[in-house]
């Protein structure tokens, strides 16, 4: 059973301990701090991988594409690249990608628009889920009377607890 954190070795070595023979290397780093060292799980979480790999095809995607954008010409057919995108498409594409970006925001608020009902529907007060004020009567009196069940207060209700006080 190997350790936690441990490191092989392809080399096939003889081991010093009182085992015998052994046909990998073990070097193991063990840190006492660490909670999820019995746990089994070893390397990095796939997440990580691409967050890392992203990160770096990012860097490098935008060098190229600054290089081929502000470099001139003969310097590129110094070092020996003849064949490479026009130049109108280092402004063209950003600005593509701003006007799709900005299509997209004013589509998706007009699709709220739409799908929302009008301020006069009673669909914007009532719904499957409105539940109205059942008649509760109590017989007990003062603190042992029990807490309500819930429900909607009806929008006539709200309007004199709200706008009564401004008479």
């Amino acid at each position: 059973m190997e350790e936690p954190h441990s490191v092989n070795s392809p080399r096939t070595i003889l081991s010093f301990s009182k085992r015998g023979r052994t046909t990998t290397a073990s070097v193991s780093f063990v840190d006492p701090n660490d909670e999820k060292s019995n746990s089994g799980e070893h390397g990095p979480k796939p997440s990580e991988v691409y967050g890392f790999v992203g990160s770096i095809t990012t860097v490098v995607a935008t060098a190229i594409y600054l290089a081929w954008a502000y470099i001139p010409e003969p310097w590129l057919h110094s070092i020996g690249i003849f064949y490479y995108p026009s130049r109108y498409w280092a402004l063209a594409i950003p600005t593509y990608a701003m006007v799709i970006i900005v299509l997209a925001v004013i589509f998706y608020i007009g699709l709220n628009f739409m799908s929302t009902p009008p301020p006069t529907s009673l669909t914007t007060m009532f719904d499957e889920f409105s539940r109205e004020p059942s008649s509760f009567l109590s017989h007990m009196e003062g603190d042992e009377q029990p807490i309500e069940p819930i429900s909607d207060l009806g929008i006539d209700k709200i309007n004199v607890l709200m706008f009564d006080d401004a008479k």
